[in-house]
């Protein structure tokens, strides 16, 4: 039992461990489609947290976005956040 908990635990660590370098290679200069991209892939940009995501999910639906700067249409970003992120952010309807 003992052995079962250490390679679920290693199994756990492993996980998180490549979810974190993932992040990391999008959050180091990785372009982000505000069209398609996922709610984690939406989080590493700056300023952009859970709930900030969600919103570009759901405004996306309905609106889809035309260009880069039309991310500030959606509650909460503004032009910092705009500006902290505009060599990062594509459109694209894929």
């Amino acid at each position: 039992m003992k052995n079962v908990k250490r390679i679920l635990n290693l199994l756990i660590i492993g996980l998180f461990v490549t979810l974190c370098i993932t992040l990391q290679g999008y959050a180091d200069g990785h372009k982000v489609n505000i069209n398609t991209a996922s709610k984690e892939q939406l989080m590493t940009l700056k300023g952009v947290g859970g709930k900030i995501a969600d919103r570009i999910l759901e405004y996306r639906t309905a609106h889809p976005f035309k260009q880069p700067a039309d991310i500030m249409n959606v509650k909460g970003i503004g032009q910092k956040v705009y500006e902290n992120n505009k060599e990062r952010i594509i459109v694209k309807n894929e």
